[in-house]
């Protein structure tokens, strides 16, 4: 997969691709990913990007032809189709789907939007928008980095254990269990007996239950598309059955 970010703040991307699974995954080529400064697409000696905006009110818009330029350079190195993603409080709200969606492109530009935002004329290069949630940043290049992440993790190859991510909350519209590690107790806090049994049937079953209560309880909403299997199904009656009770 080829990813290409376009930012007038090529070091808060720099950085961060570096670390982590991102810099593993780029380190060994299985993502190819270029950080492009919009400013290297300008032509005045100044190397500006914005102007004030047509019809007066506050704030600088992002120019149209560096943007443009900039889209002819990405698609003269990686070839066509492109799809090209503004970061927009706009856009769509970004989710798991969508991520999972994503990841199966071949070619991904994802533009930092800036300022009070960029030249209308340049959506008619954009794919489409994406929005990370209800506020608002300084730009989008915090948003265009969660959406690499969340993307990159289901190209494969980037994750060593594709399991790991196949089960992630979200994957099939339930959060995720209870996690626990070593040591088995710290004062009054104990790992639950099931997980230290070593029944794994056991141990499956109640980590089906413990994410089916937890989707319950915290994000009912995800629970309308969920993927259930059989038995998860017959958990969640039984919870909802026991909620009722109790109300």
């Amino acid at each position: 997969m080829t990813v290409d970010l376009v930012t007038i703040f090529p070091a808060m991307i720099e950085q961060p691709l570096a670390a982590g699974v991102l810099g593993r995954a780029i380190g060994n080529g299985t993502l190819d990913v270029r950080v492009r400064d919009l400013r290297d697409f300008t032509t005045d000696r100044h190397r500006v990007v914005d102007d004030v905006p047509y019809g007066g009110g506050p704030g600088m818009v992002l120019k149209p032809e560096p943007l443009f330029r900039a889209l002819d350079a990405v698609e003269a190195d990686r070839g066509t189709p492109l799809t090209v993603v503004l970061t927009s409080p706009q856009g769509r709200p970004f989710t798991q789907a969508e991520a999972q969606r994503l990841s199966r492109v071949a070619h991904l530009v994802l533009l930092c939007g800036r300022y009070e935002g960029i030249d209308e004329r340049v959506r008619a290069r954009v794919t489409e928008e994406i929005s990370i949630g209800d506020y608002v940043l300084s730009g989008g290049e915090l948003p265009a980095l969660v959406i690499l992440d969340a993307v990159a993790r289901l190209v494969p190859g980037v994750v060593g254990d594709e399991q790991s991510v196949a089960e992630d909350s979200f994957s099939r519209g339930l959060l995720d269990f209870p996690q626990y590690t070593r040591p088995a107790e710290v004062g009054a806090l104990k790992v639950p007996d099931v997980l230290m049994s070593g029944n794994h049937a056991d141990i499956r079953r109640w980590r089906k239950r413990e994410a089916v209560s937890r989707t319950l309880e915290r994000r009912p909403d995800l629970l309308v598309d969920a993927d259930l299997d059989d038995e998860e199904r017959a958990i969640l009656r039984e919870l909802k059955g026991a909620k009722d009770g109790r109300d």
